[in-house]
């Protein structure tokens, strides 16, 4: 059986599904975020919810990456998991694959 890594990469060989993957990046790096900020603070969903001020299904769907969460909803998230909300911006890989002037960045 192969492995998902493994899949990922024959995947990402083709278009459709290349296209498919890199629509949904940003959630999927939010939902990585949420997750290990959660983790880090030892926290399970309600728990959170409660420091929060929200409900676990809010928590849940911040979770997803499905939604678009305030600026208000990620410093609460930071404030209840003892976190520091930083924003940052990073190019973006040129459409022809070839990284020239961005280089340096990678």
């Amino acid at each position: 059986m192969a492995r998902i890594t493994e899949l990922h990469k024959k995947w990402m060989k083709e278009p459709k599904y290349r296209k498919a993957y890199e629509a949904l990046e940003e959630e999927f790096v939010l939902e990585s975020a949420v997750i290990d900020v959660r983790n880090r603070a030892g926290l399970t969903q309600e728990e959170l919810a409660r420091k929060m001020g929200t409900t676990q299904p809010v928590v849940a769907r911040l979770k997803s990456g499905r939604s678009r969460p305030s600026m208000r909803t990620l410093e609460r998230l930071a404030d209840a998991t003892g976190s520091r909300l930083l924003i940052s911006f990073a190019p973006r890989a040129p459409r022809n694959g070839r990284l020239g002037d961005f280089a340096e960045f990678y």
